[in-house]
């Protein structure tokens, strides 16, 4: 019987030691096994065009905030697709310098909400201004961290508290849909490596400028802002970073797709990418959240929409693959069918030859329409250099 008990105590200690092992390996966070939440978004009635972006964007001012963009997208839905479908449809961009200081030192991916992105939109003929925003647990969720976090509930508490006082009277619109499970990662990352004996800061420069940057408009990416992030937290004697940008980064087709059915998708856009290198290391870290938050917290099954995402999703991943060094299948692009030349006409000759024509002036040139003049630019972050980039142009 002792035997038995000996046995039974190896078995137990081996298996766990087993568990404990397997505890290492795969941590499990209640953070990112959280279920994200629908979009918050707030209505009121926008009292005969008196509250409109700009007086949101006034309010946000008054309360601290540093206003990285409020971005009319009627124009360029205008132009680059013939229509559009709201009255108004802005993406408003924001941040609170010193609350981002205090999650930084935490949360180092942090710049995927710096700037938080928020959609303000009126329908065709509507007397109501709807304003969307992510909550505190998605952010929570997508960010890895504790959705308890001190800090991250204040700064979306204020968040909260300031839209309040820019619509006066809204209320809370109730999803007509709940989230589903996201289908892929929310979040994508890529280490650069930066070469022994090279300068982070000079190898910066050419990877951003030289490399990231010229990739990005032929897969019909816009660079809608830039964030130094890094000045400010100098200015704040912060030195972890030797570098920290966070661009805004716009998919024109992708915004003017999802608008239609969703236009609380504004909560994601534009898509905040994070570049930073921490002092004394020697890489480049990449980050941007993944549109798998998209389709899931928005229940998406229309394909326009699901497909459309996808397709920016792939692009975006194969230029930070590229950057990397690794190697990448290239799309497969298909044949051009060879065109048809029609065989040759012998000419007629005619029995009478023809009389000459009269002479007909040459008309004069049609004037050339002067060219759509471009958006203003973004607003400049303190020393950085934001608002590079242009989210009205065409792709």
């Amino acid at each position: 019987m002792r035997r038995v008990w000996q046995l039974f105590g190896i078995a137990a200690f081996f298996l766990s030691a087993s568990m404990a092992t397997e505890a290492v390996k795969t941590p499990v966070s209640t953070a990112t096994k959280a279920v994200l939440e629908a979009p918050v978004v707030l209505a009121t009635d926008h009292q005969n065009g008196k509250i409109t972006p700009k007086t949101i964007e006034a309010t946000f001012e008054k309360a601290g905030f540093f206003i990285n963009d409020n971005r009319n997208m009627l124009a360029p839905f205008k132009k680059n697709f013939g229509k559009t479908h709201h009255d108004v449809y802005n993406l408003f961009t924001i941040f609170k310098k010193d609350m981002v200081l205090k999650l930084v030192k935490k949360y180092p991916n942090i710049g995927l909400f710096t700037p938080m992105s928020m959609s303000i939109w009126v329908p065709k003929g509507g007397k109501k201004i709807y304003v969307s925003r992510l909550s505190a647990k998605s952010m929570a969720a997508i960010l890895g961290i504790p959705a308890d976090d001190a800090d991250l509930l204040a700064y979306t508490k204020l968040v909260e508290d300031t839209l309040k006082k820019a619509l006066p009277g809204a209320t809370v619109v109730k999803p007509t849909y709940a989230p589903s499970a996201p289908k892929g990662p929310l979040v994508y990352t890529k280490s650069i490596k930066i070469p022994d004996g090279a300068d982070a800061e000079d190898f910066k420069d050419e990877f951003e400028s030289e490399k990231f940057e010229s990739a990005l408009p032929p897969a019909e990416f816009i660079m809608a802002g830039f964030n130094d992030l890094n000045y400010d937290f100098s200015e704040a004697k912060y030195d972890a970073y030797t570098f920290y940008d966070v661009y805004s980064i716009c998919n024109l087709e992708v915004i003017y797709t999802v608008s239609q059915t969703h236009p609380e998708a504004g909560a994601f856009a534009p898509c905040s990418l994070y570049m930073y290198n921490k002092d004394g290391e020697s890489t480049i870290e990449v980050g941007f959240p993944t549109v798998y938050n998209w389709i899931a917290t928005m229940h998406m099954e229309d394909e326009a929409s699901i497909n459309v995402l996808l397709k920016a999703q792939k692009r975006m991943e194969r230029i930070l693959s590229k950057l990397a060094g690794e190697k990448v299948e290239e799309p497969v692009k298909p044949a051009t069918p060879a065109k048809k030349v029609p065989a040759p006409i012998a000419p007629k000759t005619p029995a009478v030859p023809a009389a000459p024509a009269a002479h007909k002036p040459t008309p004069a040139p049609k004037p050339v329409s002067a060219p759509v003049p471009a958006p203003a630019p973004a607003k400049k972050c303190g020393g950085g250099k934001c608002g590079k980039g242009k989210c009205g142009g065409s792709v």
